[in-house]
């Protein structure tokens, strides 16, 4: 869409890079009754979902320069909230978020009845004030843990005439075009649309648990190591997904290897690993090679590799 006298063109929010080091976890709901659809048509979003959810590879990566948030288009500051706390939903229950479920964020008022909103920042990081004029790709916060969230990550709103917009799909098509976005150029070619991720892969010297990975405290595969653990977490699956993830040693042979049952439901996230114990003679020493593929519908939609060194 080329930019008019009521249009909107959007700059990307966040400091990141799209599908490298942050990921597009949910878009706005399309659907009109119960049930959930994208954009794309497909089931990255959940049943009223109004903005963009942009999530970081961890809690750290959240934490550093990738979680700054920036305005996404010239405008006025509308409203701020800076005193919420950041910690999960999990941990306080939804009860404990009710009338605040956007945690500390901040609306933008911009041309054309247009307005975006940015929520689940940390706490007393939005760095404008109501009234003030921001300009397009100016910090106006950092990525936090407030509001009904399980995860740090920046839900990003856009509205005009107080009715929700999907940026990616403004004209209400299924499958739109390149017409239908309020992106600019360089956030269009960015955020092409992914059906699932891989957010963080690795190896570990033993066990690997969800909350290790979100705060990059998984040990790391270290020589005379007891055990040897690849590890993968990947986002945005879908329901018949089959996962697996094979190892293979210096000498190019499998090692271990671990394939999931399809997926009943639509997962969110999900953390795969495969591992073995220390065999009498001692694991052997050099470049250790993962793979993990996705398999929907009998074709591979998400393969990533990496690998780890034993001294």
């Amino acid at each position: 869409m080329r930019a008019g006298a009521d249009s909107l063109q959007l700059q990307l929010p966040l400091a990141c890079d799209p599908g490298r080091t942050c990921f597009v976890q949910y878009y706005v709901d399309r659907d009109p009754g119960p049930e959930a659809r994208d954009f794309a048509g497909g089931s990255q979003t959940y049943d009223r979902h109004d903005g963009t959810d942009f999530r970081l590879p961890s809690s750290v990566a959240a934490a550093g320069p990738l979680g700054a948030v920036r305005a996404a288009a010239a405008g006025t500051v509308l409203r701020i909230r800076t005193d919420a706390p950041d910690v999960s939903v999990r941990a306080t229950g939804m009860a404990k978020v009710a009338g605040v479920e956007c945690g500390n964020g901040l609306v933008i008022a911009h041309a054309g009845s247009y307005e975006t909103q940015y929520c689940h920042l940390a706490q007393g990081s939005v760095t404008v004030r109501p009234g003030q004029a921001v300009a397009a790709g100016q910090v106006i916060g950092h990525v936090g843990l407030s509001g009904a969230t399980e995860f740090p990550h920046l839900h990003f709103t856009v509205r005009r005439a107080d009715r929700p917009v999907d940026p990616f799909a403004i004209d209400g098509s299924a499958h739109p075009g390149r017409q239908a976005s309020l992106w600019d150029e360089a956030a269009r070619a960015s955020l092409r649309y992914r059906t699932g991720s891989v957010l963080n892969s690795g190896f570990s010297d033993g066990p690997v648990t969800m909350a290790a990975v979100e705060a990059e405290t998984a040990s790391p595969l270290r020589a005379r190591a007891e055990t040897l653990v690849a590890w993968v977490r990947a986002i945005s699956l879908e329901a018949g997904d089959v996962q697996r993830l094979v190892v293979r040693g210096p000498d190019g042979r499998i090692l271990v290897e671990n394939q999931l049952p399809p997926l009943a439901n639509p997962r969110a996230q999900s953390l795969v690993f495969t591992g073995r114990r220390r065999p009498a003679e001692g694991f052997r020493a050099g470049t250790y090679e993962a793979t993990f593929e996705v398999v929907r519908g009998g074709r591979v939609v998400i393969g990533h590799r990496f690998v780890g060194t034993l001294p």
